[in-house]
């Protein structure tokens, strides 16, 4: 018989989904004593009610968008208190969830549960709390729990005495982990998960003449995660004002109305640089490999793929809370550049482009802390444990 594994995902941003696929892929290569490994990906707030789905992902994207402020302020206020570790009991959201995810481990019964998103965690730990008699015998049985930390951070809803394992991002998060009290051996450092095909990519010059631009010349990205959050339009107002040759190529996400601003402001003026708009596109791991430098915010995914390509990055905004620790971890690494009132990113960029030795520097930088086969490690461990 086939073991059964649920990954516990949220919309939430890009980055929870697409490491549950990551980690999906990988399961699905594997076997144990010749069965293959049945895995389904569940978004725990659909499982909730559309109604829930719907306030709280599209919640977090207009946060995203129009108060990053205002959402980093309740990231501060629910990782010091409101949130913390003890206090999940009498919270409606998370009585909901357990009174779903109970059903669920009924109905589908899995020897694993990987979860890239905190709120189905807090939930399967509250549970386990409330059946403390929980083993494969119980007439209600929660299977072992591995956390999948999506950000270089470990937000205080993370930490749950229930977790069996905590994969964590880098050797700084196991550190952070260590001294909110979790045991270093439940803690893996195997990185965030990426899907392997991120590591292929076609020839920068094929790339580079598909977008309109030109295949030898220096090319900055400009985005802002999978929403188009982050200042785009003043970036780009910016950029177009440095006097060096450079082509620019911006990716506005999902957000359509960003891309028709844009398109509409670059028809109306004469720039003398080349610039290329891009709505949603599958063609990262092609992309990041044919520029030179990227202006992002530092969502977790984003950093991710930009260290397994070995992309400096500058960081001129982000959304308050696990943006704002990812860029501190970058910034610890040597990874990434922010900007400031006096080093702006027209400042940043001449030295970037006049230096070449400082771009190798970064990039130096960021081959000594880059890790790519974590979605592989999550899949042994995996075997290791219900094989």
């Amino acid at each position: 018989m086939s073991k059964k594994v649920l990954i516990m995902s949220a919309s939430t941003g890009g980055g929870h989904n697409r490491a549950a696929h990551a980690i999906k892929d990988e399961l699905e290569k594997k076997s144990i004593d010749g069965e293959h490994i049945d895995c389904e990906i569940v978004d725990s707030l659909k499982m909730i009610n559309t109604a829930t789905d719907k306030i709280i992902s599209s919640g977090y994207e207009k946060s995203a968008k129009y108060t990053p402020k205002a959402w980093g302020g309740m990231y501060k206020i629910s990782d010091a208190n409101i949130m913390a570790k003890n206090e999940f009991k009498g919270n409606l959201f998370n009585t909901l969830m357990c009174s779903k995810l109970k059903k669920l481990l009924k109905d589908s019964k899995p020897d694993l549960i990987i979860g890239t998103h905190p709120f189905p965690m807090i939930a399967l730990s509250t549970l386990k709390k409330k059946y403390p008699d929980n083993n494969i015998f119980s007439s209600f049985y929660i299977p072992p729990l591995i956390s999948v930390l999506t950000d270089y951070t470990a937000h205080s809803t993370y930490i749950q005495d229930e977790i069996d394992y905590y994969i964590a991002g880098d050797e700084y998060v196991r550190e952070v982990l260590i001294s909110e009290g979790i045991d270093d051996k439940k803690i893996k450092v195997y990185g965030i998960p990426v899907e392997k095909s991120f590591l292929e990519h076609r020839e920068k010059s094929v790339v580079l003449k598909e977008l309109g631009l030109a295949p030898d010349k220096f090319t900055v990205l400009v985005m802002g995660g999978s929403f188009g959050a982050g200042n785009i339009k003043d970036t780009l107002k910016e950029l177009i004002s440095i006097d060096r040759d450079f082509q620019i190529l911006v990716i506005a996400g999902r957000n359509e109305s960003l891309k028709e601003k844009l398109e509409r402001s670059i028809d109306k003026h004469a720039f003398d640089k080349t610039i290329s708009v891009l709505g949603f596109t599958k063609k990262m791991n092609d992309i990041l490999s044919s520029v030179d430098i990227i202006i992002s915010k530092p969502g977790g995914l984003t950093t991710t793929e930009c260290l397994i390509k070995e992309l400096p990055m500058i960081v001129p905004y982000y959304i308050p809370g696990p943006e704002e620790e990812n860029l501190d971890f970058l910034s610890n690494c040597g990874a990434a550049i922010r900007t400031s009132k006096k080093f702006t990113l027209s400042v940043l960029l001449k030295v970037l482009i006049d230096n070449p030795s400082r771009i190798e520097l970064i990039k130096n930088n960021i081959k000594a802390i880059k890790k790519q086969n974590t979605a592989e490690d999550i899949a042994n461990l995996v075997i290791d444990i219900i094989g």
